[in-house]
């Protein structure tokens, strides 16, 4: 393009924007109406892009505190498991994890450190105070293979799990809720009427597992078997393997040594599940879709109604300025010209639309973050999709105005009324 071609098309695209802004301030009513379908439409792109990357954010984080290698052994795996209609699914014959199978498979060379974990719901008092907390039962390796911090005091020790000594490490939410400012190390507090000495306090990391927000009692497993649950149909074994060994030889090692306790036959499916941070990834990744899927859709219908929107008041800009058409193109505009003018408005109109759903879509991100868990942040490319969107909405369903526009002949033009 020629320096006076792009001069030529920066005052086309100058006058443009300014006959589109003369339009807003004319008509304040269609306008409005215009630029809130778009703005409806990009605010929700926003606001659900930004919850969900929020959510992948902490997903990542939280693999990242447990472990780019860590993996968990579990009974089942998969809906279609869990959620089987018969009577007698074939998951639920399957043994559940033992200690036993916990310590076979921390014996294993590639293996560094391996954790059973529980949990149920129960009441536990600490003199005058009650609260609900979720209760875990977990081997004493858990602070290290779960990620986290005890921040006061200590963890219970191997000794203490094979007692099954009545000891506890509660989280900072349930020593805050329990004692409040007190130092709660060496207290004691009741869980299921039987008493526990608090050996230490836990920060909480995040958790696939749990949300961590609310109260929440540690307690070895032996103990937690013997004495709070002894239901242990649903344990899961978290395993750490050791540094430098490649996690396909960890899971082969585990699978084989699983396989050779359960007794099963070279062609006997496995009884039991492996996830790898991979494969939640993958089932997360399935779920975040479906939300994406719900955004286009949600979208696309604000987007529809802000371009019907445009056909509307271009077309009515069309028929208003008939005779100031009839004047540019009897002074020598050319159809293209024309077009571009008219496309260059519709483009501004659904771009000012863009704009203030951007700003609504960051206040809903704002409001979300102030009121719910959720840790929604705004990715750059969801501003710049929404406003990439918001114009070639314009151009889209601006060019039916505008291709009347550029057709309409000179001479009747001239003669409109």
């Amino acid at each position: 393009m020629s320096r006076s071609g792009f001069a030529a098309g920066l005052t086309a695209l100058r006058e443009g924007v300014g006959i589109a802004m003369d339009s807003l301030r004319s008509n304040k009513t269609r306008a409005a109406l215009t630029i809130l379908g778009i703005a409806i439409g990009v605010m929700v792109v926003m606001a659900m892009a930004s919850t969900v990357k929020g959510i992948n954010n902490t997903v990542d984080n939280i693999l990242q505190q447990t472990g780019p290698t860590t993996f968990y052994v579990v009974r089942f795996e998969g809906r279609d498991q869990a959620d089987d209609d018969d009577q007698d699914p074939p998951w639920w014959r399957y043994p559940p994890i033992t200690m036993a199978e916990r310590q076979l498979i921390e014996d294993l060379p590639e293996i560094e450190a391996v954790t059973m974990d529980d949990n149920i719901t129960r009441q536990v008092n600490a003199g005058p105070q009650d609260v609900q907390a979720n209760v875990y039962g977990r081997s004493p390796a858990w602070p290290h293979v779960n990620g986290g911090d005890i921040v006061e005091g200590r963890s219970y020790t191997n000794l203490e799990e094979a007692a099954g000594d009545k000891v506890a490490v509660l989280n900072e939410k349930g020593a805050e809720m329990l004692f409040g400012r007190r130092d709660p190390v060496d207290q004691y507090i009741k869980i299921g009427g039987q008493g526990y000495r608090i050996l230490g306090v836990y920060h909480t990391p995040p958790n696939l597992w749990s949300s961590g927000s609310g109260p929440e009692t540690y307690v070895p497993y032996t103990t937690f078997r013997r004495y709070v649950s002894t239901w242990n149909d649903w344990a899961i074994l978290t395993v750490r393997p050791r540094s430098g060994v490649p996690l396909r030889v960890a899971l082969d090692e585990v699978t084989t040594a699983l396989r050779r306790s359960r007794g099963l036959r070279p062609a006997e499916d496995n009884n039991f599940s492996i996830i790898t941070q991979d494969k939640i990834l993958e089932n997360w990744n399935k779920t975040t879709s479906m939300f994406f899927l719900v955004l286009i859709a949600l979208s696309a219908v604000g987007l529809l109604v802000g371009g019907i929107g445009v056909i509307a008041i271009m077309m009515i800009s069309v028929t208003e300025r008939t005779r100031e058409i009839g004047v540019r193109k009897a002074l020598g505009a050319t159809r293209q010209e024309i077009l571009w003018q008219f496309l260059v408005e519709a483009a501004t109109l659904t771009f000012i639309g863009g704009i203030v759903g951007m700003l609504l879509g960051a206040g809903a991100v704002v409001l979300v973050k102030a009121l719910t868990p959720l840790p929604a942040t705004v990715p750059l490319w969801s501003i710049v999709a929404a406003l990439g969107t918001s114009i070639i909405t314009g151009v889209i369903f601006g060019i039916l105005p505008a291709s009347r526009a550029a057709k309409l002949d000179p001479v009747e033009a001239l003669r409109y009324e």
